[in-house]
C-alpha cells in the first residue's frame, strides 16, 4: 500500500472513531455549562471561589474529578472495543458511513510528534 493511501486511511478512521468512540461521552458534560468571561484572552484574569473560600486561578483549577476521568476512561474504552469487535458487522458499517459524512468536514488529523516522544518511539 502506498503511504498517502495509508495516511488517508488512517486519517478517516481516527476522525470516524473520535466522532463515535470519544464524542458524545461523559467528555461532552465538562463541555457543558458556563464559559467564564475573561478580558487577558488567557484566562488569566479568572478565578474560582471554593467553599472553604480558597480563590484560585482559572488554569489551576480541575475540571474534574479522578472517578469522573476513571469514568470517562472506561467508557472511551468501551467504545473503542465496541467499534473495533463491530467493525466486520454489516449493520454496524453502514452506520459508519453515515458518520464518514459528518466527519469528512473536520480538519485534517496531523502527526503528534509530542505523543510518539512520550511513549518513546520514533518511527
Amino acid at each position: 500500500m502506498k503511504q498517502e493511501d495509508k495516511e488517508r486511511i488512517a486519517a478517516s478512521l481516527a476522525k470516524l472513531m473520535a466522532m463515535m468512540c470519544v464524542r458524545n461521552t461523559g467528555l461532552e458534560s465538562l463541555h457543558a455549562g458556563l464559559v467564564p468571561v475573561t478580558r487577558t484572552g488567557d484566562y488569566s484574569d479568572v478565578f474560582v471561589l471554593d467553599a472553604d473560600g480558597r480563590k484560585f486561578p482559572w488554569a489551576e483549577v480541575s475540571r474534574f474529578d479522578d472517578d469522573q476521568m476513571r469514568a470517562l476512561m472506561r467508557e472511551i474504552v468501551n467504545r473503542l472495543y465496541t467499534f473495533h469487535v463491530s467493525c466486520d458487522d454489516p449493520d454496524f458499517l453502514a452506520q459508519t458511513e453515515k458518520w464518514m459524512a459528518v466527519v469528512g468536514k473536520w480538519d485534517e488529523p496531523e502527526l503528534d510528534r509530542n505523543f510518539l516522544a512520550a511513549i518513546k518511539y520514533d518511527p
